[in-house]
């Protein structure tokens, strides 16, 4: 009975099981179907991604090509510039910062760096030309190079015009040499071709898209082009060879520097309204920084070998301040340092110094002795002096 039941069931079993079997075999088949058409659209895919990138390729060669024979292009036409276009043969150099600086106005900023080293200034970077990222590491070194430009030179259109016109003067008067000339490129005059100036000053601090300085020789207001670190091993060397008169020294140096019995007092006035603009923290700082620089005499070769009484006689009889001679003012080396002045009672002449948005007069008697008057308030102080908000908080440190 129970042989004859199974052998009942036995072809439906079997038609199940090939059922099953075809229904697997066909979702095989299907699955089959749809791996190998979305394998043929990935190919094409990846096809058109190669055939993309190989243009793109092909392209930005072509593109780094064009750039290489425009640079060669441009280098050859600097390199022979036309005689008639001479405007035109220039590089796109653009100023990258400006320094603010405790020099007022040109007179009295120092012939050469670090003789003052007590002369501070910040130098800010324009921050869409020099990100900040660009001054990491520059703290770790003690000095760096500054390249900037002469802006205040009295005879800059003349290098405007075309050489046979400028006048260009080879040689300047040298304050080391008593007057003497000198070709330009043997000294550092800032009346130069091409108005650029070199100079080097310690690095005091780095925030942002600023770098604190001191021991320059920067007024206030100087474009910058270009900052490099010093590096003692190759920028030193040893042995180095100049002509002797520029090691004389004693001839810019004052026999001393003397202050007024009232100077303390009037300085101290002055500093009420000045510390809040001042790169210095107490007024006796900026008593020391004025005697740094008047330590050096900083008046004009014509300044030093005027008589030492300025009053002359008219035709009239009336007598009269003696005028400088401003032809000869250009000649110099470091003429920009004019300084003011007028006839004082014993006979001296009384300069004027504008620092730190102060005016400080003083005296040099015959034997070469600075005698430092009084001080007060300018009234004439450049722009970029009155906003030193950014850096303020540095001075303390380095007080």
């Amino acid at each position: 009975m129970g042989s004859t039941v199974n052998s009942k069931w036995l072809p439906v079993t079997s038609t199940i099981t090939v059922a099953l079997a075809l229904l697997s075999a066909s979702t095989a088949a299907i699955s089959l179907y749809f791996c190998r058409k979305k394998a043929r659209v990935l190919y094409s895919k990846i096809q058109e991604l190669e055939i993309s990138l190989n243009s793109c390729m092909q392209k930005s060669a072509a593109e780094r090509q064009g750039r290489i024979r425009a640079q060669q292009d441009l280098r050859k036409a600097l390199a022979q510039p036309k005689s008639e276009n001479l405007e035109q043969a220039s590089y796109p150099m653009t100023p990258i910062g400006v320094v603010q600086s405790c020099f007022s106005t040109r007179n009295g900023t120092p012939r050469q760096p670090l003789l003052v080293p007590l002369a501070r200034a910040c130098l800010i970077f324009d921050s869409a030309r020099v990100p900040p990222a660009s001054l990491e590491g520059l703290v770790e070194y003690s000095h760096c190079w500054i390249i900037y430009v002469f802006h205040l030179n009295t005879d800059l259109v003349k290098l405007w015009k075309h050489p046979s016109r400028s006048k260009f003067k080879a040689k300047v008067r040298v304050p080391r040499l008593k007057g003497g000339r000198m070709g330009v490129f043997a000294t550092r005059s800032p009346h130069r071709p091409c108005p650029i100036g070199l100079t080097v000053a310690k690095v005091e601090a780095v925030q942002g898209n600023m770098v604190l300085l001191s021991g320059v020789d920067l007024v206030d207001g100087t474009p910058i082009l270009d900052i490099k670190p010093y590096l003692p091993y190759c920028d030193s060397i040893q042995g180095a060879a100049v002509p002797e008169w520029v090691m004389v020294d004693n001839m810019l140096a004052v026999a001393s520097v003397n202050f007024s019995e009232g100077f303390s007092s009037s300085l101290s006035d002055c500093w009420e309204t000045a510390k809040k603009k001042s790169l210095y923290a107490s007024p006796d700082e900026l008593q020391c920084l004025i005697k740094q620089v008047l330590s050096w005499d900083i008046r004009s070769i014509s300044q030093r070998n005027q008589p030492h009484d300025p009053l002359i006689k008219t035709g009239n009889g009336e007598a009269q301040h003696s005028a400088l001679d401003s032809n000869q003012n250009q000649d110099q080396e470091a003429s920009d340092n004019e300084n003011s002045q007028v006839c004082h009672p014993s006979g001296d002449v009384t300069y004027h110094l504008i620092l730190e948005g102060m005016d400080v007069s003083y005296r040099i008697d015959f034997n070469g002795n600075v005698i430092v008057e009084n001080v007060v308030v300018s009234s004439d102080i450049p722009n970029g002096n009155q906003n030193r908000s950014s850096f303020l908080m540095w001075r303390d440190e380095l007080s």
